[in-house]
């Protein structure tokens, strides 16, 4: 018996309000000495609203799962997902990469819904800390795999582009459940096959 798609969906609530927020963005902007005046510069607080709604907004998506029929008990992992999210401190963008694996228990998963998953949770202000562990605790609640590991590598433009401006650094934060937690060796394959030292 095949089990019904779950359709994914960000929290419900009232959606965006481009109207306001363009004329906050007109108001921050002035309030930074930054003038409206010219045609370049007209349309900016619309175009910020705009952005940032986009930013905000994930794509809904079915959790596609399929039965484990082959019993298939190795790591199944997805390497480079390309990662974008705003920083909840100073809302610059942080962008890089996830890589994201879990150990299969009676389902599997269609290998685009990791992606999808990384893209629903990183669509908010947020911080990669928690990112990486709203994915895995996720994936373990919906998939019930034996282990989930992922590992987010990204660059912070709130420590690039100000403060420190430490150019070209980047955090890495990782998550383990399950036997990727507990088994030294699967913990250790893991982290050979994303290309992090563990």
């Amino acid at each position: 018996m095949s089990t019904p798609a779950l359709r994914v969906v960000h929290e419900t609530g009232p959606g965006p309000d481009l109207a306001a927020a363009e004329a906050a963005a007109a108001d921050l902007l002035t309030a930074l000495g930054i003038s409206l005046d010219s045609e370049s510069l007209r349309g900016t607080p619309g175009r910020m609203a705009r952005a940032y709604a986009e930013l905000f907004t994930p794509r809904p998506f079915d959790l596609t799962t399929f039965p484990n029929d082959e019993g298939y008990d190795e790591l199944v992992l997805a390497r480079g997902i390309p990662v974008r999210s705003v920083c909840e401190h100073h809302l610059l963008p942080f962008v890089g990469v996830a890589h994201v694996g879990y150990l299969p228990g009676e389902r599997i998963l269609g290998l685009s819904k990791l992606a999808r998953i990384v893209e629903h949770f990183a669509c908010r202000p947020q911080v990669q800390e928690r990112l990486t562990k709203q994915v895995a605790d996720w994936l373990q609640e919906q998939l019930e795999p034996r282990g989930v590991g992922v590992v987010i590598e990204a660059e912070h433009s709130c420590m690039t582009l100000r403060g420190v401006q430490a150019v070209g650094s980047s955090t890495v934060t990782s998550t383990l459940l399950g036997t990727l937690r507990e088994d030294a060796r699967s913990r250790s394959e893991f982290f050979a096959l994303t290309g992090i030292n563990g």
